[in-house]
């Protein structure tokens, strides 16, 4: 019989392997072809660039589903809440400095302004997290639906002051606090911490048999798809931007469809990318051993593949606009009125410095993965 841990764990590795290419696709755009209107402004951007920023949709949720089920793996494989609960507590305090002070240093190139992405929201997590697996299976998995479901119900803060901060770290579109430092929170925490907590639960499901996890995953997976295309037709609740007819033409119409929110995740935006994020685990099994060969490496180091591909693509952009522009700069963290007179987006650029981004990291993730092992 084939050994359950064996296949749980390279499942996962497979699908985060491949969420882990197609989140750098996003951050060399962001790099190499940044634009003065928002990616997926159907009113404004092409198809190709809306499809670009939509297909990268699937990282974060996809990542923060799987760091869940890994943590009620890790507890299992542990035997102890509390070694889980002060792992989850120190884990996520080391996230959020590494954070505030490595990550956000990348992205800025040295800009006076810290932000606070992706790391910080899973740290916070994982904080939270640290308290609520000791509630009961049943209360945990209520907590976790009322927090994708519900939030929407919440209202968005206008300014954000030192009254309201707090609702605004945990539920609010991306904002700044100027004082006592320039802070951009990129990553609030509700619904994450709920997308972790159902993980979380849902890792009892990789305990079973392979057959029957993956009719688990998959039927999920169906059902939340066709929650969101009910939910999303009805155009009542569950994004804060309805679709509209769109003047551009019909396909601007569908683009319109599937323009869903990020910033905080809405529960449409949670519906469409775990539904596809349960397939995707469904079949990993099932793909070529060429196919796993290729995705499994960078799946197993996660966070040394995040550091690294983005210092290489920071270092790289600032290259690449000293050279084509006579200084380095950061596109992203500038006006459009200064941007260099010569510079235009290029999805073609994107594309090929990711191609080449990914592929120089390969080897050095193969490498850790097996000094890690080892």
């Amino acid at each position: 019989m084939e050994n359950p841990q064996r296949t749980r764990l390279e499942s996962i590795d497979i699908v985060r392997g491949l969420i882990m290419i197609i989140m750098a696709l996003d951050h060399v755009r962001d790099f190499f072809s940044y634009t003065a209107y928002r990616p997926d402004d159907v009113t404004q951007a092409s198809v190709w660039l809306f499809s670009t920023r939509w297909i990268t949709h699937l990282c974060a949720p996809t990542f923060v589903f799987l760091s869940g089920i890994s943590i009620y793996l890790y507890f299992k494989k542990v035997g102890d809440l509390k070694k889980t609960s002060v792992f989850l507590l120190t884990r996520g305090l080391w996230l959020i400095v590494v954070d505030a002070l490595l990550i956000s240093f990348i992205l800025t190139q040295g800009y006076d302004i810290t932000v606070l992405t992706v790391f910080w929201m899973i740290g916070c997590c994982m904080i939270l997290l640290a308290g609520l697996v000791w509630l009961p299976r049943w209360l945990q998995l209520t907590i976790a639906v009322v927090m994708i479901a519900g939030h929407d119900a919440l209202p968005a803060l206008g300014t954000v002051t030192a009254d309201n901060v707090l609702f605004a770290i945990l539920h609010n579109p991306p904002f700044f606090i100027n004082e006592p430092a320039a802070i951009l929170v990129a990553y609030t925490i509700v619904p994450w911490a709920g997308i972790m907590l159902l993980g979380y639960c849902l890792g009892t499901w990789f305990l079973d048999e392979p057959q029957k996890r993956d009719t688990f995953l998959l039927r999920t997976g169906v059902f939340a798809l066709v929650f969101f295309f009910v939910l999303r037709f009805i155009n009542v609740y569950g994004d804060p931007s309805p679709w509209n007819i769109q003047e551009r033409g019909g396909m601007y119409t569908v683009l319109s469809f599937f323009k869903i929110s990020k910033y905080p995740p809405s529960l449409l935006f949670l519906s469409v990318t775990l539904g596809v994020a349960c397939i995707l685990l469904a079949y990993a099994e099932r793909v070529s051993s060429g196919v796993k060969k290729i995705l499994i490496p960078y799946g197993r180091v996660p966070f040394f593949y995040f550091v690294v591909h983005l210092a290489l693509i920071s270092v790289a952009s600032y290259a690449w606009t000293y050279f084509a522009f006579g200084t380095g700069i950061n596109l992203s963290f500038m006006s459009p009125a200064d941007w260099p007179a010569e510079y235009q987006p290029s999805l073609f650029r994107t594309y090929f410095v990711w191609f080449l981004i990914v592929a120089a990291l390969y080897f050095p993730c193969v490498w850790y993965a097996r000094y890690k092992a080892g």
